[in-house]
């Protein structure tokens, strides 16, 4: 099923079943449900008798083969960091993050055959921009020329990074932010009350809240603020080695918290300082407003700007770091002189 939220494109989407695109481009930040829509989407052009409001019936051969995994007419292309698969050994080679030009190469393969069940097939392809240029060079050639009743489902929270000739052959599907009440009715309702501060830090994003709610979210961001409010007097090589341990903890890997997120965090916690510098309110912290107006009052609007592009090339990198040291030792190195007194006007 989909979330509330999701009501208004689905009731848009579901009308044109009698001549669906062959390839839809659905987008939106990460943490509102994308793929559940996507999976409810592939299941409604799958079932045989779908009821009044476009839902899969959940009863007729079709759904029965989707919903013990089995159906060979759903073909999802993933990366394997994503798959539900048992964790590697030590020693072994960690699952890819991408989606591999191997997994297009054997999707085409298995689309040169008739569908087993139906005319239709569908392809998930989760998450698009995970795709190298390779690997999004051979699906452009599938899109190009798709198999005769071949369904596309792209799923993006960054549609820009797709390849343009990908974006013009899909029909685009941007899905809107949940508005604040449905997000904590939805959250209160999934025994996420009170998560009020995990639900800002997420962007208003309710399953991204709920995730971080998962994995003790509200004890990572207390001591993610704790250590920032710390500098000055603590140095930054010095945060950087504690993370670098918070990082490596058994339970810090346990609960999820990687380097990437730990980055993301930080370009919203310098979003909100460079937000309270030019007269605004923090979005993601909004309860540290009091200590973004003293943090803010001494930097400089140019310093906060450079910190800002600075985090945003680190975070594109983050995925593979050559060194997590030099990584947090480099980001909180440019937060420090970022808060340093301006000698220029501001």
């Amino acid at each position: 099923m989909i979330h509330p939220w999701q009501r208004d494109p689905w009731q848009r989407l579901v009308a044109t079943r009698a001549r669906p695109a062959h390839a839809l481009l659905l987008s939106g930040a990460r943490g509102q449900g994308k793929r559940n829509f996507a999976e409810a989407y592939a299941a409604h052009l799958l079932c045989s008798r779908p009821d009044e409001h476009g839902f899969a019936c959940g009863t007729c051969a079709q759904c029965c083969l989707r919903l013990s995994d089995n159906h060979p007419d759903l073909l999802r292309i993933i990366p394997a960091a994503d798959q539900a698969e048992p964790e590697s050994a030590p020693g072994k080679t960690k699952p890819s993050t991408q989606i591999v030009i191997e997994q297009v190469r054997q999707l085409r393969e298995q689309l040169a055959v008739t569908g087993h069940q139906s005319d239709t097939r569908v392809v998930i392809v989760d998450p698009a921009e995970a795709m190298n240029s390779n690997t999004a060079n051979a699906l452009l050639k599938l899109l190009e020329e798709p198999p005769e009743g071949t369904r596309f489902l792209l799923v993006s929270a960054m549609p820009r990074r797709l390849l343009p000739t990908i974006r013009s052959r899909c029909q685009h599907w941007p899905f809107p932010r949940p508005e604040p009440a449905a997000a904590r009715a939805w959250l209160r309702e999934h025994g996420g009350a009170g998560d009020d501060a995990l639900l800002a830090l997420s962007g208003n994003m309710p399953l991204a809240a709920a995730q971080l709610a998962q994995m003790d979210g509200a004890r990572l961001r207390q001591r993610f603020i704790s250590d920032l409010l710390s500098m000055p007097p603590r140095d930054a090589v010095m945060v950087a080695g504690d993370w670098d341990a918070w990082l490596r903890a058994k339970d810090t890997s346990a609960a999820g918290f990687t380097l990437v997120r730990l980055i993301e965090w930080m370009l919203r916690w310098v979003w909100d300082l460079s937000a309270t510098r030019l007269g605004g309110q923090a979005r993601y912290f909004p309860d540290c407003q009091t200590d973004f107006t003293r943090l803010a009052a001494p930097a400089g609007n140019a310093a906060m700007l450079d910190c800002y592009n600075a985090l945003v090339q680190i975070h594109r990198a983050a995925s593979h770091p050559l060194n997590v040291r030099l990584v947090l030792e480099d980001m909180l190195l440019r937060y420090a002189r970022a808060l340093a007194p301006s000698r220029s006007p501001r």
